[in-house]
C-alpha cells in the first residue's frame, strides 16, 4: 500500500559540512545509508561527559526495571501469571535494551573512575574514546 510504512522513521537536521562527512563515510563503508546509520547508532562507541543528571536518569530507569521484575517474580511465585507470553517477551526486550544501553554509556564514561597510571583523570577529548 502506497504511503504506509511498517516501521517508524527517525530524522534529524545536520549542517552541510556534517552531511558531507557522513556521506564520505557511507561511501567508504560500502554500505547502504540505512545500514550505515543503523550500525553507527547501535555499534559505535559513545563518549560520555559525566553529569549527575544522566546518572539520575539511569537510576530512574533501573528503578522501573526493578519494579517490573519484582512484579513478575511475585506472579511466578503465586503461579498466577497475568502476563501473556508476548507481554513477557516485550518486557524482556525492554529490560535487555535498557541494560545494554546503560552498559554502553558506562563503558563510554569509564574514564571518570579509571584514572591513568600517574593518577590523573583523562577526559573524553584526550584520546581515550
Amino acid at each position: 500500500m502506497s504511503g504506509v510504512h511498517k516501521y517508524p522513521t527517525i530524522s534529524f537536521r545536520i549542517s552541510p559540512r556534517e552531511r558531507e562527512e557522513i556521506e564520505a563515510k557511507i561511501l567508504a563503508s560500502g554500505l547502504s545509508k540505512k545500514d550505515y546509520f543503523v550500525r553507527s547508532c547501535i555499534y559505535n562507541r559513545v563518549c560520555v561527559v559525566g553529569k549527575k543528571e544522566l546518572i539520575y536518569q539511569l537510576v530512574e530507569e533501573l528503578k522501573i526495571m526493578q519494579a517490573n521484575i519484582r512484579e513478575v517474580t511475585e506472579q511466578f511465585e503465586k503461579t498466577e501469571i497475568d502476563l501473556t507470553p508476548e507481554g513477557l517477551e516485550d518486557m524482556r526486550n525492554d529490560c535487555l535494551d535498557m541494560l545494554k544501553a546503560i552498559l554502553w554509556v558506562l563503558d563510554g564514561a569509564k574514564y571518570l573512575w579509571q584514572g591513568n597510571t600517574n593518577g590523573e583523570e583523562k577526559s573524553p577529548d584526550s584520546g581515550n574514546c
